[in-house]
Formats: C-alpha cells, sequence, structure tokens
C-alpha cells in the first residue's frame, strides 16, 4: 500500500472538511489560508533537526530553505501575532504533508486538516472548553473515545524537583521524549552510571590532538563541559522522587477523578496546575461534557509536536490502526516565542476530514 488516498475518497473528504469549516464559521471563527510553503528556519527553530524527519524539505533561490507546510498552527500563530485583535477565532481547511516513517504504511504523506484556533486571555479554561465542546459535538455521530491531559501538569512537577536549573531544563526539553526523559531522570538520581566519554570531560581530559571541527565553537563547548561538572558536583534527586514521576506518567482514571489522585501523589508543586484542572473540569461539566466518562492520563499529549504546553486531547476511533479524528491542546509558550516577547493565551485543534470520512462510510 502507497498511502495514497482514491480520487472518490479525497473528493468526500473535502466534502466533509467544508462541512466542518462551515461548523467552526458558525461558531465565530474568521477563516484563514496560511502560504504552503513555510520557511523552514522557524519550524527549526521550535522543534530542532527532529522536524526533518517529519516534514518535506526543498529550497528557494530568493527565500531559502522551506518546508511544505507540516501542520497550520505555526503559521496561524504568527499571523495572529503579527496583526490579530484580541479576542480572535480562526478556522482553516487545506492540506498538510507529513513524511511516513514505513514502507507500504496506509497512513497518506498528504492529508486535509480542519481547524479551530482561540485567542482569547479572559478565562482559560473556559477556552479549553469551548475548543473540545465544539469538536465533541460535530464528532458526536462517531462515537469517539475522547482522553484530555495537561503538559502543564508534567512541566510543574519538574519545575518543582529540588535540584540545579540545567537539570530542569534538560528534563523539560524532554518532557516529549519519555525515554529519554526517564533515562535522564535516572542519571540525575544516580540509577544510571554517567557514560565514560562524559565521567573524562568532566575530569579535564579534553585534549586529543584531533582538530577542532564541528558547527559548535570551543567557548560553547566549555559552557556545555562546565554545565556537566555542575551536574556532577549536584546532589543526586532522591530515589523516591522518581518513583512519584514515575506513578505520575502512570496515571489514568476517569476526568473527575483526576485532581484527587494528582494530589495523592504528595508533589505540592502540582497544586496550582491541578486547580487549573479543575476550573477547567468545571467548564466542561457547563458545556455538558461527562466528566464521569471522560478519561484523563497524566501522560497525554507527551508524543505530539512540542508547541503543547497545557491542555491536551484526542479523539479517537475504536478502529485499530487508525490514526486519530482529531487533536489539540493549548499552547500559550508559542505565541510568546513567534510574539516576539508578546503573548496571548492560545488553544485549538484539528480535525482529519479523511479519517471522519472512512468512520462515516463504515456505519
Amino acid at each position: 500500500m502507497t498511502g495514497a488516498m482514491d480520487p472518490a475518497a479525497k473528493a468526500r473528504a473535502r466534502e466533509i472538511g467544508e462541512r466542518l469549516l462551515g461548523a467552526f464559521l458558525r461558531a465565530g471563527a474568521a477563516e484563514i489560508t496560511p502560504d504552503f510553503l513555510q520557511p523552514a528556519g522557524t519550524l527549526l527553530d521550535l522543534y530542532g533537526e527532529d522536524i526533518r524527519a517529519r516534514a518535506y524539505v526543498t529550497s528557494d533561490p530568493l527565500r531559502g530553505e522551506m518546508m511544505l507546510r507540516p501542520d497550520f498552527t505555526v503559521p496561524v500563530v504568527e499571523a495572529h501575532m503579527a496583526a490579530g485583535a484580541e479576542p480572535a477565532r480562526y478556522c482553516y481547511l487545506g492540506e498538510v504533508f507529513r513524511r511516513q516513517d514505513h514502507r507500504g504504511t496506509a497512513r497518506p504523506s498528504e492529508y486535509l486538516q480542519a481547524g479551530y484556533e482561540v485567542f482569547d486571555r479572559t478565562d482559560p479554561e473556559a477556552a479549553d472548553a469551548e475548543v473540545f465542546a465544539l469538536f465533541a459535538r460535530l464528532l458526536a455521530h462517531l462515537r469517539p473515545a475522547a482522553t484530555i491531559g495537561d503538559i502543564g501538569i508534567l512541566r510543574a512537577a519538574v519545575e518543582g524537583i529540588d535540584t540545579i536549573a540545567p537539570r530542569k531544563d534538560a528534563l523539560l526539553h524532554h518532557i516529549w521524549r519519555p525515554r529519554r526523559f526517564h533515562r535522564l531522570l535516572s542519571r540525575y538520581a544516580g540509577l544510571l552510571p554517567v557514560s565514560e566519554a562524559q565521567s573524562a570531560l568532566v575530569a579535564g581530559d579534553t585534549g586529543t590532538g584531533a582538530p577542532w571541527i564541528g558547527l559548535r565553537t570551543p567557548e560553547e563547548m566549555a559552557a556545555r563541559i562546565a554545565i556537566l561538572r555542575a551536574d556532577a558536583e549536584a546532589a543526586p534527586i532522591p530515589a523516591e522522587v522518581v518513583a512519584q514521576f514515575d506513578a505520575l506518567f502512570r496515571l489514568a482514571c476517569p476526568a473527575h477523578e483526576a485532581p484527587e489522585r494528582l494530589r495523592a501523589l504528595g508533589l505540592p508543586a502540582l497544586d496550582p496546575a491541578i486547580a487549573r484542572l479543575e476550573r477547567r473540569l468545571a467548564a466542561l461539566a457547563a458545556r455538558s461534557i461527562d466528566t464521569s466518562t471522560l478519561w484523563f492520563e497524566a501522560s497525554h499529549g507527551r508524543s505530539t509536536l512540542e508547541y503543547y504546553d497545557g491542555f491536551v486531547f484526542t479523539f479517537a476511533a475504536a478502529d485499530a490502526g487508525l490514526p486519530p479524528v482529531a487533536t489539540g491542546g493549548r499552547y500559550d509558550a508559542l505565541t510568546r516565542v513567534l510574539g516576539g516577547g508578546r503573548e496571548i493565551p492560545a488553544v485549538g485543534g484539528v480535525i482529519r476530514p479523511s479519517v471522519v470520512a472512512g468512520l462515516e462510510g463504515r456505519r
């Protein structure tokens, strides 16, 4: 299988996409149409070189390195921060392009996304509930399984660790890479050994006689070695903290139980994030979302794009092998990065019309 859609399926996906776009417009959003080609530099600055494995990269003789649009959120945020009024709601319908990892995958490399984004600083938890409830209503006939999480809870847990700042920075950077995060936390706790190469650098054995190569300057490497030495001198993170994080990452329960289950972990740094979760659950209940059947997972969202820093959600079909019907979340920090220091709370999500079409065809 190549993952390509046949013309009839593409036409049906386009029809459903237009239906979703109409619903977003009626909800008060203004349509926005970002360019297919996006400057690669912005995306590389945000995600690092990892984005190259997922995006199609090309070169323009005048504009330099470009990427076929891997998502809509970044260009929508850029457009809003450049000239947007407050509050603002945007919607869009168009193709995104993602490279697939495995030969013969059934997932297409080009597919439609219909999206809805809210920029509003008045009541962030109410905005979260607005986006989620809108998607829940539009997808209700498919009976998808809905899961929510909160990256802000994970970030608060890391920021509350009693350790040096460089360790916290490294852990925050790897929240979206679960295996690397666990290895790093275990090493900081002394549960995994430091590599011989790193030990040699810390001990001062940096001279090999080899010529200097690579992109990093000697000054940058000296700063990195200083961080490694500070790490070697810092006290280990207690093993019970590692156990608390393991319990946090495993936590999964009906959403209305999540606040008390989180408090039971004994991590005081979570209290403000738990309070935000309680406000969000109340806002969802006010929009007729049953939080006793809604599922909460503390680790939810750790495999998504890295700009989500708060509320995250997924609507998934019961059919095995299908990508999510819809995903979304909060990305306040992204507005600060792309706004040059200015920021506004923002939340949004996307629905895949092709997945909706397939599910409607099976019903």
